[in-house]
């Protein structure tokens, strides 16, 4: 089995996507994601230790308890499939990207031609990049089988 975490943009389903498609595929993977709902994902930190004043205390108490699920989610997959949005700029995509290259983990990384530039140390250091989740399933398959 194949452990892969799925990091990146929360405004599509990307995520469903390649699931969909790896099981089509029969393979075998056990996928992983930080909490993709943003309401939770922003207020988790007020809505469990309290109220903050200042946005920045309020936005920090959540990334703490984010980066809880995001680190062990990292150190225990084979994989991290990194999405880059066209909409917004994945700002934690990028840093999930840097802290699983410092875990020396395989990273495949998603995105249009227009980020090409921007991105261009986290494609540095990814093992694959990939314009869509056809050709990450289909990296994802090789891995696997071997096959294409």
């Amino acid at each position: 089995m194949l452990n892969v975490y799925l990091s990146g943009e929360i405004h599509t389903d990307w995520r469903e996507e390649i699931i969909q498609l790896c099981k089509k595929e029969d393979l075998n993977i056990k996928f992983s994601s930080p909490v993709t709902n943003h309401d939770a994902s922003d207020n988790c930190g007020v809505e469990i230790l309290g109220n903050e004043e200042k946005n920045f205390w309020k936005d920090n108490k959540g990334a703490k308890i984010n980066s809880i699920k995001t680190k062990k989610s990292i150190r225990d997959c084979d994989v991290v499939v990194v999405k880059f949005g066209e909409k917004y700029k994945q700002w934690n995509a990028a840093f999930d990207a840097g802290y699983a290259s410092a875990l020396n983990k395989s990273i495949v990384v998603i995105h249009n031609d227009e980020n090409q530039h921007a991105l261009k140390e986290v494609d540095a250091s990814a093992s694959a990049v990939a314009k869509d989740q056809y050709q990450v399933v289909r990296i994802l398959k090789y891995i696997l089988n071997g096959s294409l």
